[in-house]
Formats: structure tokens, sequence, C-alpha cells
């Protein structure tokens, strides 16, 4: 995909040299881009020089003065402007191989690409990892990068990955330590395979490489009512388990779902370190409760509001905490938190990033209400569709209620704000 416009953000450079959405940057100096590592390189500088293939196909070169770091306050359509490396893995617990047909193209994609594990924080395998990227990476500095380990033992990791590469991980994670490059590790967790002894090991080997590895997340195997393989779920007793190896090394932790598994207490703050793997589901409870104590809420509200809370199964219980002292300290609020049902995926799934509109309105259709308060999680990356290709106004129209989505999935302060 070559550099697209998405969008411009207001009162930047590209909005006052008249850039607009939808035109190409061809080059940057006379340098063309392969991604945003090498435009984010090559905005640093105070003299620029943009080529720039405007919407009617003419090429407009423009010069500009500026700040040695300022932004330019281009949004581009993807961060990446060729090729995305693709995934050659088939892992036994891939989540896109368990899904139904018939989705957007765009959930179908695997990646493996170490630009965005760089950029965004994307997970990657190295199992294509070459010696340019290396070279690359080396070169420009890049870090920290985000790897799905798994398992170090290398005959398993090729069974698990079903790639002859997989066998690799320690050496290319050797490089990253020799070449002072930080590396934040995961481990999906598959029962019979890489728990238990095998995970004692993958430990043992990640922290022989000291302080190369960041943080070790380590999350359950999903598995969705269209799994082919025949994977056995993370249950109570191998939470225990697993919680217990897991606290014999320094720098790993293990995801919410474990802790409710295991039906523990969600660790305080300090186990989970400067919240690195948050994305993963890694401490996102606890700073979901935790930020709620930090805010002061309104007495009493003017009118009164009925709301509904929709959440994932494994996010209620403290949510439903979070929305029950709010109904006891602000006066006309009343507040219901549904865990909404996957009958979509199988009940087996419990997260909210996999909430589909179909699922949601057939959890919430029934209850009496003003307002559907939903995270912004359950939708994809800044837009208002969900997984299933349906959008808000979709569920809007067949609940016939207004919906608030916030945004920031581990705060409730917008919601706080919206009722003062």
């Amino acid at each position: 995909m070559p550099a697209i416009v998405n969008k411009v953000i207001p009162n930047s450079i590209a909005e006052e040299i008249e850039i607009t959405a939808g035109e190409e940057i061809l080059s940057i100096d006379d340098t063309k881009m392969l991604d945003m590592i090498d435009y984010n390189f090559l905005c640093k500088s105070d003299f620029l020089t943009l080529e720039v293939k405007k919407l009617n196909g003419e090429i407009e070169v423009i010069e500009i003065e500026k700040d040695y770091d300022e932004d330019l306050g281009i949004v581009f359509e993807s961060a990446v402007f060729d090729r995305i490396k693709p995934c050659l893995n088939k892992c036994i617990f891939c989540f896109v191989d368990q899904q139904p047909k018939g989705l957007r193209d765009s959930l179908y994609v695997k990646d493996d690409d170490y630009r965005l594990s760089y950029l965004q924080g994307t997970y990657i395998t190295l199992t294509n990892f070459k010696d340019e990227d290396k070279e690359r990476i080396k070169r420009m500095h890049l870090g920290p990068f985000y790897v799905s380990v798994h398992t170090t033992n290398p005959d398993l990791r090729v069974k698990m990955l079903r790639n002859p590469n997989a066998a690799k991980i320690m050496e290319n994670l050797r490089w990253f330590r020799k070449n002072k490059i930080p590396v934040h590790a995961q481990i999906v967790l598959c029962p019979g395979y890489n728990d238990g002894e095998e995970l004692e090991r993958t430990l043992s080997d990640l922290a022989s490489l000291k302080n190369t590895i960041l943080s070790t997340a380590i999350v359950p195997v999903g598995i969705t009512q269209f799994r082919k393989e025949n994977l056995k779920q993370v249950d109570e007793n191998i939470a225990l388990e697993t919680i217990k190896i897991a606290s014999n090394f320094k720098r790993v932790c293990l995801s919410d779902e474990f802790f409710l598994l295991a039906k523990k207490e969600i660790p305080p703050a300090k186990y989970y370190g400067n919240f690195s793997q948050l994305e993963d589901g890694v401490g996102a409870l606890r700073m979901l409760a935790d930020d709620y104590k930090s805010h002061k809420l309104p007495q009493k509200l003017a009118q009164p509001l009925h709301v509904v809370f929709a959440t994932s199964y494994a996010a209620y219980d403290v949510m439903n905490k979070i929305t029950g002292d709010m109904n006891k300290k602000i006066k006309n609020l009343s507040i219901k938190t549904i865990p909404v049902k996957s009958e979509y995926w199988g009940r087996n799934i419990t997260v909210a990033g996999l909430i589909t509109s179909d699922d949601l309105i057939n959890s919430v259709k029934c209850e009496v209400f003003d307002l559907l308060v939903i995270p912004s999680i359950m939708l994809r990356p800044y837009s208002e569709d969900f997984l299933d290709g349906k959008n808000l106004d979709y569920v809007r129209k067949q609940i016939d209620k207004d919906i608030f989505v916030i945004k920031n999935n581990y705060s409730v302060k917008e919601f706080i704000d919206y009722c003062r």
C-alpha cells in the first residue's frame, strides 16, 4: 500500500500546505518511504521537500521549513507503504484460522511484520526474520519488539507453529541481546503442549537473556466453536499451576483470565510493572479498578438516568463493583451491568474485543434503560464497526436507544464526566 493520506490533523503543517485525505506522499527529500519508520526518520529535519501526488493526479513539490521535531500532522491509511510481511506459520492455536467464512477480508489477514511490532506493538514470531531486517533494526536502533515465543523448546515450537524456522527462536533472541535490543515476550499457553515443565523451561531460557526481555506475558489459548484442532482450554487447576510457576520468575505476568479462572484476586498494580502488555489483557482489570478510585463522583444527576453497561464476562465482576458503587453515591443514576454472551464465537470466548453487534443486541434488548454504554474495544480501531461488519447505527436502530462509547478501555472517567 502506498503512503496514502487518511486524514490531516487540524492546525498542522499539513493543513497549512493544503495536503488532503486521499493524496499520496511519493517521497521526502527525494527518498521513497517503505513505512512509517522511514517517514518518522526523514521528518526529523528543519527543512523538508515533499513530493505529493494530488487528487487530480498532478505531482506537486512542496518545500517546508519547520522545527526539527515538529510533526507534519499527517495520518496515513497504513503504517506500511509497501507489502506487509505475511505470517508463514500454521499455528495450532491461531485465532485467524478459527473464524467462520463470510467476515471482512481484513479479518483473515495474518501479518508477521517486525515493522508493525515496533510501530504498533503487534506480536511477531521471527520465523520470517531475515538478515536485511536485522541490519535495518541495528542501523536504525529500533526497539522494543513484541515477540510471540510460546516455547523455547525447538522441536515443540516447530510442532506448535508448524514451521521449521520456528526452531531458531533462541538464536534470534540471542541476536537481540547481543545488539542490546529490548523485547517483550508472549506465551500463549496451550495445555498439554507448553504448560507445566515446558513452561518452566521456557521461562528459565528467557530469564537467561536477562534485561533483554523487558517483560513476559502469559495468556490462555482462546478456543472458538469453529476450532478444528483438538485443543484443551485452561481450567482452574492449570491456572493455579501456571500462577505458581510464573511466581518463581521476575518480570513475568499473567493475563487477567488466569486469576479469574483460579478464583483469585487480581494482583496489585506493582505486579504489572509499567503495564507494558496491557493490550494483551495483562493488568487491564487492575488498571480499570484503580483508575475508578482516583476520580471524584458527582453527587446527583439533574434528571433520572437508567443505564446499561455492556461488558465481557471477563470484566463483569470488576465493572459490577464499579457501577454498584456509582449507584450508591450518585443520586438519580441507576446502572445495570450486563455481561454479553458470545453466541457467535461460542461461550468459551469471554473478552470484550470479540463481541459482535447481534450478541450485544440480544444481551440488552429485554432491558429497560435510557442509555447503553460500551467500551471502544468492542469496535474496530478508529471506526464504529463491530467484528461482524455491522456498526453502531445498526445497533442503535435495533435497540432504539442512545449509545455512549468509552474510548479509554481502562477508565470510566469519560462516563463520570458525562454524568456531571
